[in-house]
């Protein structure tokens, strides 16, 4: 045999050699075809369960242990929303009332489409691109979507997380920075900075000394320098946590995904203990059973649990394709659904405590300053005494004697009430303000902490922990961008990673502009929510309509040991696919009635406004949603009409060490099946194993071989089942 054959080639090298099927049959030794790992469906049995056994080490990637997958998922789907998105929504819909649409959609949609992401991930083993391309090539669109819209929530997730290390940084001194209103001079006299006077301390340190805020979206203003060193830490951090992919993130998730809940569980016993929590907590689970009936409520609620659980991105995928085969996805499924669920609840707890006792605290301010302008009044006649209640001190006035006295002053002065300028303070009133987003953990959240003892320490945590609630999210965001690239374009996995942070740093910039907030605001409500809610219902409609949900759960079946749930067979066929149409639908219905807009910070007034988007910025968002959506359409096109391979004729083989394997490359122009089987194209051997029979959810039959393997081509050949041979 010649020297430098691509058979000699393997037998003296560990590395892959690609070559054709008609130069294997032309160059290798006769071969014993019983004992072989190609074999034919009759004769598969316990040979091709060895073969599997084998082949299933192959060199993609594996977790080291479960625990690091478990930790890997749940540092993917509890992120920063858990934290100010969740407990706001509850504020804002009707607080325990909002759990119930929550947990039914969670249960109908949630739960079944994040278990069919894990499956597709395990049973395929690859990324995005990879799963749809397999489950349905004309669908293949939907995994580069999924590759876009993890660029979109990236470019601007990983600026929230420089927020998170400015403040970090910040609170490491005493009194913390945003405690207090700045002063300046003004020649021999020293006041107190007019907008931090017209709105609060943590208000201004926000808006002016983090992000030095324009008035509106088209005021640029420049690039702000501290946010920007900020935004470089954070994606150098991103960066090196995933570089060498599962390696290196796998280790940082033991850290990034536990580390939040130890702060939680820290500030939970902490805020239990402070004065007015349990007027928060009870102001929370007290339900305004109205809300329950809002169609807006449940779309919002269908939004959080697609954000929540990180269904539509790719992280999920990408993260179980590293699994073997026989994990049991079904368990992880219920598992990290839970914990999410549990950890949403858990900071709500911690946000109303710590929100309760904030309210007290700015309730009896309020009484305080009242309480002198009534002073004010009596000293100066404007008020008689005799309207003030006997028992009230005003050296030590509670909020029950300052609302006794605020009804009497104004039934008897009923006609000038008004212009006394006397506010109810009311705790209720201070507890149902509603602080959005970010809002709720940079300028309410800070606030209360202010009045903490030693509240540094207290800042840091709290900074520390919000650094690595974002981490996480981040690694499984960046394997839903590059995972599937490199599977399916095998470009190398370190240098595209650095690349992928390099060029997401400088498209960044754009986020720390001094507008860059309202550009945020444009990402996070806008841009990806309708293509996320596109993908999801395509990915459901891809392996329950079209693959086939029959097939699918009998492919499960094999895969886990065990039927799953008939619950799972009528969600993914029937409920799932009708609640996302109506979702999709309420989506444009509300773009269309509400026209996109921001709350932009007034510097003037020291207020926010509700600006709507100018014509270039909605030009700009109708971009980026049919950037995010196109390949769908596009990819669809070019296969059906045989623009673009799908891959279905084409089959290589590749060794190592001796081994033969299925690869996923392919030879383009010639069908070399042909040599093999001497069969036209249409009867070239399915890339499937076979499949037990799976008659739909209402079946119990035994565990039997498929007559006819399930095969795109229906042929009496098989090739033996490897994780990796699944495509």
């Amino acid at each position: 045999m010649p020297k430098n054959s691509k058979v000699t080639q393997r037998e003296h090298s560990n590395e892959h050699v690609t070559e054709s099927v008609a130069d294997l049959l032309a160059l290798e030794e006769p071969v014993d075809y019983k004992q072989s790992i190609l074999n034919v469906a009759g004769e598969a049995g316990g040979k091709q369960k060895v073969a599997e056994e084998e082949l299933d080490v192959e060199d993609r990637p594996a977790w080291n242990s479960k625990l690091q997958y478990i930790l890997a998922q749940i540092g993917f789907s509890v992120g920063l929303g858990n934290i100010w998105r969740f407990p706001y929504l509850c504020q804002k819909n009707g607080g325990g009332a909002y759990l119930v649409p929550y947990l039914v959609l969670l249960i109908i949609i949630g739960i079944p489409l994040f278990f069919l992401e894990l499956a597709v991930g395990q049973r395929i083993r690859r990324g995005s691109i990879g799963v749809w391309h397999y489950v349905c090539p004309r669908l293949g669109g939907i995994g580069f979507s999924s590759c876009i819209v993890c660029l979109f929530v990236g470019l601007y997730y990983n600026v929230i997380i420089g927020w998170s290390i400015f403040y970090f940084f910040k609170s490491f001194q005493y009194p913390l920075p945003w405690s207090e209103c700045p002063v300046v001079r003004n020649g021999t006299t020293t006041v107190v900075e007019l907008e931090c006077e017209k709105s609060s301390a943590t208000t201004y340190f926000w808006y002016r000394e983090a992000l030095d805020i324009s008035n509106s979206i088209s005021e640029s203003g420049g690039l702000n320098w501290k946010m920007t060193l900020c935004l470089l830490v954070a994606w150098s951090i991103v960066g090196m946590a995933v570089v060498k992919g599962i390696q290196s993130s796998g280790k940082v998730m033991y850290f990034s995904s536990l580390f939040p809940y130890v702060v939680l569980a820290c500030f939970l016993v902490r805020g239990l203990l402070l004065r007015g929590a349990v007027d928060g907590i009870l102001h929370m689970f007290t339900p305004k059973l109205d809300k329950m009936l809002d169609p807006q409520v449940w779309r919002e609620a269908a939004t959080q649990v697609f954000f929540a659980l990180g269904l539509g991105f790719g992280g999920v995928i990408a993260f179980s394709s590293y699994n073997k085969q026989d994990n049991n996805c079904h368990f992880d499924a219920a598992l990290v659904s839970f914990i999410n669920f549990f950890t949403s609840v858990l900071a709500t707890l911690v946000v109303f405590a710590v929100l309760g006792f904030k309210a007290n605290i700015m309730n009896e301010k309020c009484v305080v300053e009242n309480a002198e302008k009534i002073l004010g009044y009596l000293n100066s006649n404007v008020l008689s005494r005799d309207l003030i209640p006997p028992h009230v001190n005003f050296s030590h006035l509670t909020t029950k004697d300052y609302a006794e006295m605020y009804n009497v002053i104004m039934t008897v002065k009923e006609d000038r009430f008004l212009a006394l300028g006397l506010d109810p303070c009311l705790l209720e009133e201070e507890l149902d303000k509603s602080v959005q987003g970010t809002g709720l953990a940079f300028i309410a959240f800070t606030e209360a902490m202010t009045h903490f003892p030693a509240s540094p320490f207290w800042s840091v945590m709290f900074f520390l922990m919000l650094i690595n609630l974002g981490l996480g999210s981040m690694i499984g965001t960046m394997a839903g961008i590059t995972t599937p690239i490199i599977d399916t374009f095998k470009v190398p996995k370190e240098m595209f990673t650095v690349g992928c942070c390099v060029f997401a740093f400088f498209v960044g910039l754009l986020f720390v502009q001094r507008s860059g907030n309202y550009f945020v605001t444009m990402f996070d409500d806008y841009s990806a929510t309708l293509p996320l809610t596109v993908i999801v219902i395509l990915e459901n409609i891809a392996v329950a309509w079209i693959y086939g949900t029959k097939k699918f759960m009998q492919e499960l079946t094999e895969m886990l040991g065990f039927q799953p749930y008939r619950f799972y067979f009528y969600m993914w066929k029937f409920v799932s696919p009708l609640c996302m149409a109506v979702l999709t639908t309420a989506s444009i219905i509300q773009l269309g009635v509400t026209p996109p807009g921001y709350s932009a910070w007034i510097k003037e007034e020291a207020a926010e406004r509700y600006l709507y988007f100018p014509n270039w910025a909605m030009a700009l968002l109708i971009v980026l949603i049919a950037v995010a959506t196109l390949p769908i359409p596009v990819v669809f096109i070019l296969r059906h009409f045989h623009l673009l391979s799908d891959g279905s004729n084409t089959l290589s083989v590749s060794y190592k060490k001796g081994r033969m394997m299925k690869d996923i490359s392919n030879l383009e122009e010639n069908d070399e099946t042909r040599f093999i089987l001497s069969k036209v194209p249409s009867e070239a051997p399915s890339p499937m194993p076979t499949h037990r029979s799976y008659l739909g959810p209402g079946s119990t039959s035994t565990l039997e071989t498929s007559g006819n393997p399930n095969g795109r081509y229906g042929s009496g050949y098989l090739l033996a089942s490897t994780p990796e041979s699944e495509l």
